[in-house]
């Protein structure tokens, strides 16, 4: 099935807006997503008409929310094919549930001369809190090798792996490359050595199917704003006999079964890893994200977004002295690139003067810049409201910061 893209655009309302004069081309999806008219929709509907806590109200409002943020986590539990609802776990995003499986299970699980392992190709947020968590316990954070064309080198990896090996933590789809990982590979070859394996599918959740069965991951991370969802909301999934071992990542109301000065006991899952008041009109807004992304289809969504992609790249590598970089076979929507002679910063702000968002940096992967050898570069990431005319507009507006520069 093709995307009907016209119609599509018309759930996304800030694509009407003008900026410096010029109709908005926004390729800055693999940072945020714009959100759809449902999920705005969802939003402005609790704050006007149910908003109140909930889980702990016998009143109207606070179980009508209740039932309402409920439905999202069997919701997502359904979208990646999760045994339990209880699996699901909320949080602030994927680095909160990264940072979560790094402070309740390597501190209590891992002792000194273990090894986490992860790819030079990784956030920052899922090498950080590896590092801060090790460090506390005497354990070592380990990185898995790329080649120049931003792969990970699988024998290099299968030789790292030991009896040491206590975590593999690897992003599905890297956010500055594009590089779609081998992850179900990866996976088996993990476990077979005992090892759990945390997959970043920040990038990957709303352009590829996810079934966490199938993967057998044991974690799996992601966050609602790069779905076309609000901000400040995000998941973490985990195997339940890991989940329930696991210590609490934080203390406070609703992760509680009985509290006294004598000792604490925790509630049961999800709640115990869920404390405090939630993100409660970003939890149901989430729901009607998930909703739009099914009704597009995936396997469609993926596809548009290739074409996309294919015909950036043919486009771009006419302009002299441009570089991509990141050229995997397996790649998804990400196009990042340097300009010989300009500053991507530069590039970016003279994008922005003809309506174009771009990002610009070291996109949170400073190791991999150094790997690529390059401080920053401009990145365009595209997404199912993206057309051929935006790339069109994209190409024409470089050519023009290139004359300038």
């Amino acid at each position: 099935m093709s995307i009907d893209v016209k119609r599509v655009r018309n759930d996304f309302p800030e694509l009407e807006i003008l900026v410096h004069g010029k109709p908005l081309i926004y390729l800055d999806n693999a940072a945020s997503t714009l959100k759809c008219l449902p999920v705005i929709n969802a939003v402005n509907n609790h704050y006007s008409h149910e908003a109140a806590n909930i889980h702990r109200g016998v009143h109207y409002l606070s179980e009508s929310g209740t039932i309402k943020y409920e439905e999202t986590r069997s919701r997502i539990q359904n979208f990646i094919n999760a045994r339990h609802a209880h699996e699901v776990l909320f949080t602030k995003g994927t680095t909160e549930s990264l940072n979560l499986v790094a402070q309740s299970y390597v501190s209590d699980f891992l002792t000194k001369g273990d090894e986490i392992l992860v790819s030079t190709m990784e956030h920052h947020s899922n090498i950080v809190p590896w590092q801060i968590a090790a460090q506390r316990v005497g354990a070592t954070v380990r990185e898995i090798p790329i080649n120049d064309q931003g792969e990970i080198l699988l024998e290099e990896y299968e030789k790292m792996l030991s009896e040491k090996t206590k975590i593999v933590s690897i992003c599905h789809i890297s956010n500055s490359l594009g590089t779609i990982n081998p992850i179900k590979e990866m996976i088996d070859m993990a476990h077979k050595i005992g090892s759990i394996f945390v997959v970043d599918a920040a990038q990957s959740i709303s352009h590829e199917p996810i079934d966490v069965q199938l993967l057998d991951c044991d974690f799996l991370a992601f966050s609602s704003h790069k779905m076309f969802g609000p901000t400040g909301i995000g998941v973490l999934y985990g195997k339940e006999e890991l989940l329930n071992k696991m210590p609490p990542y934080q203390g406070g109301g609703d992760m509680i079964d009985v509290v006294s000065f004598d000792g604490t006991t925790y509630n049961e899952l999800p709640h115990k890893f869920e404390a405090g008041t939630p993100h409660i009109a970003g939890g149901i807004a989430l729901k009607y994200a998930i909703d739009y992304i099914e009704s597009l289809k995936l396997e469609s969504i993926y596809a548009h977004e290739k074409m996309l992609l294919d015909y950036a790249t043919e486009e771009i590598l006419k302009i002299d002295g441009i570089k991509i970089i990141g050229t995997a076979k397996k790649k998804a929507s990400v196009l990042a690139f340097s300009m010989a002679g300009a500053h991507p910063h530069d590039i970016g702000t003279l994008l922005d003067r003809q309506g174009v968002a771009v990002r610009t940096g070291h996109h949170c992967t400073q190791p991999l810049m150094k790997r690529m050898g390059v401080p920053a570069t401009t990145r365009a990431s595209f997404s199912v409201y993206n057309t051929f005319e935006d790339v069109d507009v994209f190409i024409q507006a470089l050519l023009k910061a290139k004359e300038l520069l």
